[in-house]
C-alpha cells in the first residue's frame, strides 16, 4: 500500500493547465500586396506576436501606434546639449566680470568689458537665430507629421 500511496501523492510536472484554454483555430489566405498591408500594420502596431495582433484588431482593442523620428530625436537631443552649453558660457559670464572688476584697475577693466559686451551682442543674435531655425524646423517637419 505504501507505495500506491507515494506513486498517487508524486507532485505535479510540467505546466499547469489553463482554467480556459484556447482550441479553437481559423485559417487565413492573404494575396501579396494583402500580406504586404497586413505587415506594414503589424509593424507599426510594435506588437511581438502576430496572434495577438490579429486578436487585438478582430475585437477592436485599441492598438497605439508610435512613430519615433530618429532625425526629430536627434536634433533634440543637440538642441539640448546646446542649450545647456549656452547656460555654462552664462556662468562663465558672471565669473569673468566678477574677476575683471577684482584683478583690474577700473579703467582696463571696464575696456575688456566693452570687448565682452561686444561678443555678448554677436552671442544674443546668434540665439535669436537658433530660436528662428528651430521654430522652422518644428513648423516644417513636426506639425506635418502630427497630421498624418
Amino acid at each position: 500500500m505504501n507505495e500506491n500511496n507515494k506513486r498517487q501523492v508524486r507532485k505535479p510536472i510540467g505546466r499547469p493547465f489553463k482554467t480556459d484554454p484556447a482550441i479553437f483555430r481559423y485559417s487565413l489566405s492573404l494575396n501579396e500586396e494583402e500580406n504586404a498591408k497586413f505587415l506594414a500594420l503589424f509593424d507599426q502596431s510594435n506588437m511581438d506576436v502576430k496572434a495577438h495582433f490579429i486578436k487585438s484588431r478582430i475585437f477592436d482593442k485599441t492598438i497605439k501606434t508610435i512613430q519615433i523620428d530618429k532625425g526629430t530625436v536627434d536634433f533634440y537631443m543637440r538642441l539640448t546639449s546646446f542649450h545647456s552649453q549656452f547656460r555654462n558660457v552664462g556662468v562663465n559670464y558672471n565669473q569673468i566680470i566678477k574677476l575683471l572688476y577684482k584683478n583690474f584697475s577700473q579703467k582696463k577693466a571696464s575696456a575688456y568689458l566693452f570687448k565682452l559686451e561686444k561678443q555678448t551682442a554677436e552671442m544674443a543674435m546668434l540665439c535669436r537665430k537658433i530660436i528662428e531655425l528651430t521654430e522652422e524646423f518644428e513648423a516644417k517637419y513636426l506639425k506635418n507629421h502630427s497630421k498624418k
